[in-house]
Formats: C-alpha cells, sequence, structure tokens
C-alpha cells in the first residue's frame, strides 16, 4: 500500500560511517513510520555550506510537490543561528537559518519562514546543544510530513530577514562573463555560477588557472586528460578533465574567478 504522506529529502555533511544518519531516520520513524525517507547525499564536505546550498538547489525540482526537504549543514549549532521551516511552492525546507537555503530560494521564493520555536514537535523540550538534527529538525520534519499545519511549528519570520550566503552572481563583461566556482564534486570537476543557457549556440572557453579551455559538448570531444569546459546535466557551466580530476589538476578552489569569453 502506497504511502500518501509527502517524502522527506535529507542532506548533510554527516558521511556515513557514524549513526548520525541513522538516527535521524529512527526519530522520523518513531513519529511516523510511514514516511519515506529519501538520501540526496551525507557527503557535503564538512561544514561546507556553499557546497549543500549548491547541491538543495539543483535537487529539489526533481522531487513531488509537497516534499519536505531536511538540510543539516550546521557549523552554527548551538549559537545563535536561528532553526527554521519555509514554506515555497514546491513544499517545505527545515533546517539551519545560516545560508543552506539560499540558492533553492533564490529560484523559488519562500512563502512563509518560521523560527523552530515551539518544542512541542520537537524530540525533547532541552535538546541538545550539539544535535539539532535529531532533536529539532528531523522531528519538526516528520510532524510536518504528518500534517501538522506550517503555522504550529513557530513564530513567523520574515523572508527578507533570512540570512544570504555571499556568493557573488556572475557579471557580464566586454568579452564574455566574470563568475566563480560555486561547487566541486566528488570527481573533481569544477561547477561555475555561470548558467549553461548563456552559451547556447555560440562559440565560446573558460579562462582559468591561466588556461584557455574550449567550451565543447561532451567529455569526449577531448582527449583523454584534456581538459574541457561544458554545460553540465544540472544546467551550469563546468571545468573538466576528461577522465582526471579538475580540481587537482588546475588547483582551483571554491570562489575562485574565472572568465567565460566568447569568441567572434
Amino acid at each position: 500500500m502506497h504511502s500518501t504522506y509527502p517524502m522527506i529529502t535529507m542532506l548533510s555533511d554527516f558521511g556515513d560511517r557514524d549513526i548520525y544518519v541513522g538516527v535521524m531516520k529512527g526519530v522520523i520513524a518513531q513519529i511516523n513510520p510511514e514516511l519515506k525517507v529519501i538520501d540526496l547525499t551525507h557527503q557535503i564536505p564538512p561544514q561546507n555550506i556553499a557546497a549543500a546550498r549548491f547541491c538543495l538547489m539543483n535537487a529539489y525540482s526533481y522531487f513531488p510537490v509537497g516534499t519536505v526537504h531536511l538540510a543539516v549543514v550546521d557549523p552554527g549549532v548551538g549559537g545563535k543561528r536561528r532553526a527554521i521551516a519555509v514554506e515555497f511552492a514546491n513544499g517545505f525546507l527545515v533546517g539551519p537559518d545560516n545560508g543552506i537555503f539560499s540558492g533553492l530560494l533564490s529560484q523559488s521564493p519562500a512563502l512563509a519562514v518560521v523560527e523552530l520555536t515551539n518544542p512541542d514537535y520537537w524530540r525533547i523540550p532541552q535538546p541538545s546543544r550539539t544535535f539539532h538534527g535529531r532533536d529539532i529538525f528531523a522531528p519538526v520534519a516528520a510532524h510536518l510530513a504528518t500534517g501538522v499545519p506550517f503555522t504550529d511549528l513557530g513564530n513567523p519570520i520574515d523572508s527578507t530577514a533570512l540570512v544570504k550566503l555571499n556568493i557573488s552572481d556572475c557579471t557580464l563583461t566586454e568579452s564574455g562573463i566574470a563568475g566563480s566556482i560555486q561547487y566541486i564534486d566528488h570527481f573533481g570537476n569544477l561547477v561555475t555560477n555561470i548558467p549553461g543557457s548563456y552559451v547556447q549556440g555560440k562559440t565560446w572557453c573558460v579562462k582559468a588557472a591561466g588556461l584557455m579551455i574550449a567550451g565543447c559538448q561532451a567529455y569526449s570531444d577531448v582527449k583523454i586528460g584534456g581538459a574541457i569546459a561544458l554545460v553540465e546535466s544540472h544546467g551550469w557551466v563546468e571545468i573538466a578533465i576528461n577522465c582526471g580530476n579538475a580540481q587537482s589538476l588546475l588547483q582551483l578552489e571554491l570562489g575562485d574567478t574565472v572568465e567565460l569569453v566568447f569568441e567572434s
């Protein structure tokens, strides 16, 4: 029998070596064992809010409307950062107010936001100072997916007051577009913040790490070991090495600048 409840996705930097992810799923199951939980990833580099922002922004649109996205990359846990839930057109977000949701909300703005101040929907009234994922976020996500009204979770917040990550937008230049590296994936591919729509039907290359890297259609357009720029399946311009690791070869890091150049 199919569950009629919305599904929950989980994203974290907890890895798979420890019990943290399993414990959060146990808390969800204690509240409602019928909820379907899908792991987006738990391999976000430790404390890397920018990587979490990117992954969530590029994943949410593949899930049914009403999905509850639970995201916990939370270096400020136990401090002054707020615990929040957000309602947006596709569903709900639950996690820390540290910028983790700012990419997604730039594409699909918040309809309503609450600070999670109602302990009725926490696991315990006095949560751990170091594991809000277990004691606040997982139970709130489970209650929300089970049908608790959004407004019951806590006090409303103005959505314009949410923390935004300081990731600069790409900007037009005389010869093309200036951007930066916003994500580095498991393969060492360097994902820029330049949308692929900018290069459709054009001849282009990317200037990075002192190289001019030709814009192509597929990895196989260059020989093995060759550098390539292309629009990846996520829709952003990416720098890669065919069968290699662009990050280690080019020594570029998150936030480093790149320039896309159009050829006349």
